[in-house]
């Protein structure tokens, strides 16, 4: 059984209430899913694997926490929320959720990859299932 999903809207509610809110220009938001094509499909092309039918997902907290806080500290990132799953989950299943706030696009679209690539590379276990 997954967890409890958060409401983006009342992430974004709260984050506008932040006492650094007044500093952020975009607020730009990841949902990450389960999907029916194998990470080798998609990133490396391999056509012999098959279909995902799930995903066992779990992470480290004390990881993503210093993940976060070193995104924290990215010039012009003012607001960072991480919200993940874990156990087992279904195709099309939330896998994450995150929120960025900063002061200008560019810095924005670069601390979400970069968090969300730390996260994905340092911090969590995902095993397809097929």
């Amino acid at each position: 059984m997954s967890k409890p999903i958060p409401s983006m809207d009342v992430w974004l509610k709260e984050a506008k209430a932040h006492e650094d809110a007044h500093k952020v220009g975009m607020y730009l938001s990841h949902n990450g899913v389960v999907r029916q094509s194998a990470k080798a499909m998609v990133r490396q092309g391999d056509q012999t694997t098959k279909p995902v039918t799930g995903m066992l997902f779990s992470y480290d907290a004390a990881k993503v926490e210093a993940v976060i806080a070193d995104t924290r500290r990215l010039e012009g990132i003012y607001y960072v929320r991480v919200w993940l799953n874990e156990g087992e989950l279904q195709l099309g299943e939330d896998i994450m959720f995150v929120l960025i706030g900063g002061d200008i696009r560019p810095r924005v679209v670069e601390a979400l990859q970069y968090l969300v690539g730390r996260i994905k590379s340092e911090c969590v276990k995902e095993i397809e299932l097929n």
